[in-house]
């Protein structure tokens, strides 16, 4: 997804630690965290084994991409090719819009995929902070998290007002131009009871609750005022149902939505882990999850799809917990199973969407996020199994363990870090050969060059390579024969996103560590 068409496609966290030690041939080895505020608490490991160095050192890479793309009076800034930009930011609508991160390789702030990236961003130092802290990551992740969730607590101007775009698409992307020297108007887009978007309300709400759990033991005041805008974002998009792409018909050539069920269901899933209130759980195994769940049929996770994060995110209510036994979590936990047996390869009902070398792909913009998302929901998927002790997952009569799964994810990984048939890394920065041409206005630009809107488009045909590095971008990927074109002038391939990032983090996260329960229970 790109672009110019972007197709919908452990919580290792706080409250009270417990530790819990199993003797496997005479070794302790694992850590659990209790995880939920709600009865149905559950627990995944920490990092039990040693530090795999690939993906750690990978990890610290994607982490800067955030600092890259980061909005506002930078603080502690280490992007030395990166300053102050977009101060003013909705200040004719007399908001404070000017933090937030830029989407792309453009500038502009598009609050749909924004609110999806602190989701995601959130899931992953929920469930493996533990990981991120043993390579101190942790504090980079929520400094970044915090970033975004600043501008969403502002965006969100009053109960019934969101505002979700800063800039104008046609303007931004007529220059080229550095974010600290920009000078195109930079209109700001909200909606409302007038003019809803559920779909752009509900995931700004699933941020808000998720992050909420975030900075729950750190900053104890802020968590109540991100879950306060959670609870009433999420009453926003339910009671003012109305796609946003309908709403706002100009949304529709960038990230038009294909529909907002999805979302309902994932920011009532996030308000239950936040809040432990049942009225979210029966929002979501009731008459909203018969309406929108879709179960019994696989779909890929990704900015404007949240169906397959939902199902992983509701299984561990059954993995862990006293609702193991409700009916409709298992509608959701069998429907994340036949997601999961989709793609372990040797499965009976794997998907064909790969290429020859075994990545999925599933989209020519953007191809790296449906991989790295699927591979980060099999690695959640594979630890739940394993800290509960579930050793088997059936795949149409086909037994397979959370070993496999793993092996799925670490082979999407590895894809993405140079296994490939380029031999090229295509996380921006880590290995010896990666794009070197990326699409990205701040990269091609020299730093002390005295560029406007339009002469600064000899950057973009100048056939040297970036100036400065773009450390972290998480690029669009090959095409489905594996060839990558690294060019500029290439958006389809060659442009990182945001939440690119998000995944990337989430997945490189969970292999940071070697987990010795994985080998235990899966000898």
């Amino acid at each position: 997804m790109g672009k110019k068409s972007r197709s919908r496609g452990c919580f290792g966290w706080f409250i009270v630690a417990i530790v819990l030690a199993v003797v496997v041939a005479a070794v302790v080895y694992t850590v659990k965290k209790k995880i939920h505020k709600s009865d149905d608490a559950g627990a995944v490991p920490g990092p039990p084994g040693a530090i795999d160095k690939k993906y750690a050192d990978a990890l610290k890479v994607a982490m800067q991409f955030f600092d890259v793309q980061k909005s506002g009076n930078l603080e502690d800034n280490e992007i030395s090719w990166r300053g102050d930009s977009g101060i003013n930011d909705g200040s004719q609508a007399k908001v404070d819009l000017s933090k937030g991160m830029y989407d792309a390789g453009d500038h502009m702030k598009f609050g749909f995929p924004m609110a999806f990236t602190a989701t995601v961003l959130s899931w992953a130092i929920l469930e493996y902070g533990d990981q991120m802290d043993a390579v101190n990551q942790l504090e980079p992740a929520k400094d970044s998290l915090k970033w975004i969730t600043d501008y969403l607590v502002n965006a969100h101007a009053s109960a019934n007002v969101l505002y979700i775009q800063v800039g104008d698409p046609k303007t931004d992307h007529g220059c080229w131009d550095r974010p600290e020297d920009m000078t195109e108007k930079r209109p700001v887009t909200q909606v409302n009871t007038s003019s809803p978007g559920t779909e752009v309300a509900a995931e700004t709400a699933a941020a808000m609750a998720s992050a909420s759990l975030v900075f729950l033991k750190s900053d104890s005041t802020y968590s109540s005022t991100l879950l306060e805008h959670a609870k009433q974002l999420f009453s926003f998009a339910d009671k003012h149902r109305g796609s946003y792409s309908k709403s706002i018909p100009e949304v529709q050539t960038y990230y038009n939505s294909t529909g907002y069920g999805d979302e309902l269901l994932w920011a009532a899933s996030w308000l239950f882990h936040a809040t432990g209130d049942k009225t979210y759980l029966q929002y979501v195994t009731g008459e909203n999850g018969d309406s929108f769940a879709d179960w019994g049929s696989p779909t890929w996770f990704s900015w404007d799809n949240k169906l397959a994060g939902v199902q992983v995110l509701l299984s561990r209510l059954t993995f862990f917990g006293s609702s193991a036994s409700n009916s409709g979590l298992q509608k959701y936990r069998k429907t994340a199973e036949a997601v999961m047996c989709g793609l372990i390869p040797d499965s009976p009902t794997a998907t064909t969407n790969r290429t020859e070398s075994g990545l999925i792909w599933v989209s020519e913009w953007n191809a790296l996020q449906h991989p790295v998302a699927s591979a980060f929901l099999a690695a959640l998927y594979s630890d739940y199994m394993l800290t509960s002790r579930t050793k088997e997952l059936s795949c149409s009569g086909e037994s397979y363990k959370p070993s496999d799964l793993r092996k799925f994810a670490k082979s999407q990984a590895d894809y993405v870090l140079g296994k490939n048939p380029m031999k090229m890394s295509y996380l921006v920065g880590y290995g010896d050969k990666y794009p070197q041409y990326v699409h990205h206005r701040g990269a091609s630009i020299p730093a002390d060059a005295t560029t406007g809107c339009k002469d600064g488009w000899k950057w973009l045909e100048s056939e040297d390579p970036n100036p400065n590095v773009a450390t972290g971008a998480l690029v669009g990927g090959p095409f489905q024969n594996e060839s990558f074109v690294d060019s500029r002038n290439n958006s389809k391939q060659g442009e990182p996103s945001t939440y690119n990032s998000a995944v990337i983090v989430g997945l490189l996260s969970s292999l940071v560590t070697t987990s010795s329960a994985v080998t235990s229970l899966n000898a």
